[in-house]
């Protein structure tokens, strides 16, 4: 069982950078391919972010290339996700979640662990 936490949410102004982190334990973090989702209300939760076991691979939405990058640290158990030039469409929460399988996933539903998530806010 593997227990996520997820940490570096808030409230920035538009353009700004926040960055997001998620702890794991209770598992073999390396093991594990790691995703970023997140869920703006009344909205369904969507693939922001992943990457590979080891860390060597990733894919970002489209909404996101080039604004938003992930990456890991299996020495220290952490994903992160740094964000920059946020916009007001970016706010939502934020969802750390891990993968048992090789594949760094889009679909949700492919995730076995989430966090409790983190907000993020972006004003205009």
């Amino acid at each position: 069982q593997v227990q996520l936490v997820e940490s570096g949410g808030g409230l920035v102004q538009s353009g700004g950078s926040l960055r997001l982190s998620c702890a794991a334990s209770g598992g073999t973090f390396s093991m594990y391919s790691m995703g970023w989702f997140r869920q703006a209300p009344g909205k369904e939760r969507e693939f922001v972010a992943s990457v590979s076991r080891s860390g060597m691979y990733t894919d970002h939405a489209d909404s996101v290339k080039g604004r938003f990058t992930i990456s890991r640290d299996n020495a220290k158990n952490t994903v992160s996700l740094q964000m920059n030039s946020l916009k007001p469409e970016d706010t939502a929460a934020y969802y750390c979640a891990a993968d048992r399988s090789r594949i760094y996933s889009t679909n949700a539903n492919q995730y076995d662990y989430w966090g409790q998530g983190t907000q993020v806010t972006v004003s205009s």
